[in-house]
């Protein structure tokens, strides 16, 4: 049975639009306006003589208080059809077909503009994944992405121009941008014809270009995100070039072996002992790090654990202030095994790694999934991420159903994103609420970049 709450009208009416408070001072200015026009009627009427027809045409015939609710009645019609004209005539410029319910657009945007601050870590599919389930409930979104990806149509535009990797960076545009369909196609287009376009996407040379219009990385990201309509913004862990390395344990032999490349980790077929950034100790990003200061909510992955999620932890900053910031901090783990990353890796294993780079205490709760039913399909070759209970006694993990069925590798995008907003409800014995007072160093960080930290203190 349809509800009065939702007849399309009504929704100026609802709390937060931030309409009542004008349709109610157009209201008093129509009053003002017909008192005005009334007292002149009068005075023509009772001072000027008027022929036999106006006893009709002003409906003398009829009480005074009928002739009022009569005449109020119509005007408010009138006012209501006149108003409901001008907006679908000014709005048809900005309403796409599908979406000509102006009431429900402006709803939808002021309940996204009260949404909780979430910054998300990491980079790769998983990201965009998360990205695309968020944008629906939230538009104060920090997507925080590694630069360190070396491989593809990203390497070669960094090798050639010494830009940063844009490839992350482009799967996330597409993942917020408002007309997500259209803009994944166009951005995801890989040309493959032509000695120089071959390989390349579409997407990643459109932010090189940008980058090379603008003269910054940063500021071509931003002012993409701008042009195409995103939700949220997008910003690198560090503008430093950094390489992402890895040692490999021994293959029963006693010789240890070092990779060079996040392209090429994958690829060894040894397990990871470690990962690092060459140089190390560079700089975060001033926004990334305020960003996180100022969250309610931080979400580690999903992701590549040692090739997505760990480059960001891996910059001192980035991790000093997820320690310190006041906001919950949730590590979503992946559904299924990396291969060649973590083959064989538990849920508990996933966290160990995060521990064993950047130290224990980073982490407030897990998300995991517990489905781990192959579905139908063909999809005999996917390794589940077991889901050991074990890590629950000393870290509190939250076990929900969250793969998507078409794509049972990966989240759902609007499963893990309640799951996650329905954790931001929930009460915590530890210090949310309160602002981080951040440390020296990253103070200073920020009042050199002119971004005033003190108002997160």
């Amino acid at each position: 049975m349809r509800s009065w709450r939702d007849v399309p009208g009504l929704k100026w009416l609802y709390p937060g639009m931030g309409v009542k408070r004008w349709l109610l001072l157009l209201m008093l200015g129509v009053t003002f306006l017909s008192l005005g026009l009334a007292y002149l009627l009068v005075t023509i009427y009772r001072q000027q003589p008027l022929p036999q027809e106006f006893y009709y045409l002003t409906l003398q015939f009829i009480p005074r208080l009928a002739r009022a609710i009569l005449f109020g009645v119509l005007g408010l019609a009138v006012v209501a059809l006149a108003v409901y004209g001008v907006n679908r005539s000014l709005m048809a410029v900005f309403l796409r077909p599908g979406r000509d319910n102006l009431a429900e657009m402006v709803y939808q945007h002021r309940q996204r503009a009260r949404g909780p601050k979430v910054v998300a870590v990491g980079g790769g599919t998983g990201l965009s994944s998360l990205l695309r389930g968020m944008k629906a409930y939230t538009s104060n979104l920090t997507a925080i992405v590694t630069v360190a990806d070396d491989g593809g149509s990203s390497g070669r535009l960094r090798r050639e121009l010494g830009v940063l990797p844009p490839g992350d960076f482009r799967n996330c545009i597409a993942a917020l941008a408002d007309s997500e369909a259209l803009m994944t196609q166009l951005f995801q287009y890989r040309f493959g014809e032509g000695e120089s376009l071959n390989g390349h996407s579409f997407g990643n040379l459109f932010i090189a270009a940008m980058a090379g219009v603008t003269g910054n990385f940063e500021r071509a990201i931003a002012e993409s995100s701008h042009v195409l309509a995103v939700r949220g913004r997008i910003l690198p862990s560090t503008l430093e070039h950094v390489t992402l390395c890895a040692e490999l344990r021994d293959d029963g032999q006693g010789e240890a072996m070092r990779v060079d490349g996040e392209s090429q980790i994958p690829r060894s077929g040894r397990p990871i002992e470690r990962v690092f950034l060459e140089p190390s100790g560079v700089r975060a990003d001033a926004q990334a790090v305020r960003a996180i200061l100022d969250a309610d909510l931080i979400v580690l992955g999903p992701g590549s654990l040692y090739t997505s999620v760990l480059p960001n932890l891996l910059v001192d900053e980035v991790a000093e202030a997820i320690r310190v910031s006041p906001a919950l901090k949730v590590y979503v783990c992946n559904v299924a095994v990396q291969p060649g990353e973590t083959d064989g890796y538990s849920v508990e294993d996933h966290v160990r790694a995060i521990e064993d780079h950047v130290g224990p205490g980073l982490i407030d709760l897990v998300v995991a999934n517990n489905n781990v039913h192959t579905p139908e399909g063909g999809w005999t070759q996917m390794e589940w991420v077991r889901p050991e209970y074990g890590l629950q006694d000393r870290i509190p993990v939250v076990w929900e159903d969250l793969p998507d069925p078409s794509s049972p590798w990966r989240h759902h995008p609007d499963k893990l994103a309640r799951c996650l907003l329905q954790l931001t409800l929930k009460p915590r014995r530890s210090s949310m609420g309160r602002r981080a007072t951040a440390p020296s160093s990253l103070v200073t960080r920020l009042s050199n970049s002119g971004l005033h930290p003190g108002d997160l203190e």
